[in-house]
């Protein structure tokens, strides 16, 4: 039965992706401000039908920013960008190259000044995009990227690319990680959706300015830990691995920075 309900939700949910995609597209031709609108209007009945048809609630702690900032999350499926694109007022992306082929998500991303990024070709795009934000060709607001370049299965290991402190350091911006549990009910493969709380959390911010050492052992310190207590919480057991034995070494060092002043 939960088969079966996971089935129709997935149809749904992609039936009106493309309605919408059609009923919002002159806005959305004419102005970016239409193709937000249409973007909001999704993620929000999709949130309802995921809850109505699988049981999967959804719920966002923390506080999300509203400035100028850089988001740093994990990811573990489609859910998260849903929820974060739901609680941020004007986010935007750095996403794969690949993503602007899709239909009507590809459009409508472009649309939205999200950045697409070839593999291996990251920092071509970070200067783009900073000359644009220095020009006043584009607007400020929440960038969001992903650390670990994909999608990562609830308990599996992946490594931090250091474009993210490329990014932070750029910027000159506050870092906020974000962690989840979703993957947990909404797997990165397959169609099976399942009933629970997914739930992400707009973590404590990394102020600008430190080094990309410190930098980066605090936000892995923060998004993984943040991860794994909410993953726990779900019933989800996440066994110790060597990277993250609670608070590595890096971690602290990285943390009495921050409180020092660093």
């Amino acid at each position: 039965m939960q088969f079966f309900r996971s089935m129709v939700f997935n149809v749904l949910m992609y039936v009106w992706m493309g309605v919408l995609g059609i009923v919002f597209a002159p806005w959305a031709i004419a102005s970016p401000r239409g193709a937000r609108k249409a973007c909001d209007v999704y993620a929000r009945q999709t949130l309802w039908l995921l809850h109505r048809i699988v049981g999967l609630r959804t719920e966002v702690r923390g506080t999300p920013p509203t400035g100028q900032v850089l988001l740093a999350a994990k990811h573990q499926s489609f859910l998260d960008i849903l929820l974060i694109w739901s609680a941020i007022p004007r986010g935007f992306f750095i996403m794969k190259s690949v993503l602007r082929y899709a239909p009507v998500l590809g459009q409508y991303a472009l649309r939205l000044g999200c950045i697409p990024v070839h593999r291996g070709k990251r920092a071509e795009a970070v200067r783009r995009m900073l000359a644009e934000v220095r020009s006043g060709d584009r607007k400020g607001g929440q960038l969001l990227i992903y650390p670990q370049g994909t999608r990562v299965a609830p308990g599996a290991r992946a490594s931090y690319k250091v474009g993210t402190y490329a990014l932070y350091e750029q910027l000159g911006q506050p870092c906020h990680p974000v962690a989840t549990n979703v993957g947990i009910f909404w797997p990165r493969r397959g169609m099976l959706r399942r009933p629970g709380l997914g739930v992400v959390e707009f973590l404590e911010p990394i102020p600008p300015g430190l080094d990309r050492a410190t930098f980066m052992a605090l936000m892995e310190e923060r998004i993984e830990s943040g991860s794994n207590r909410l993953m726990e919480e779900a019933g989800f057991p996440v066994a110790p691995t060597a990277g993250l034995p609670g608070e590595s070494v890096a971690a602290a060092a990285a943390k009495a920075a921050v409180r020092d002043g660093a």
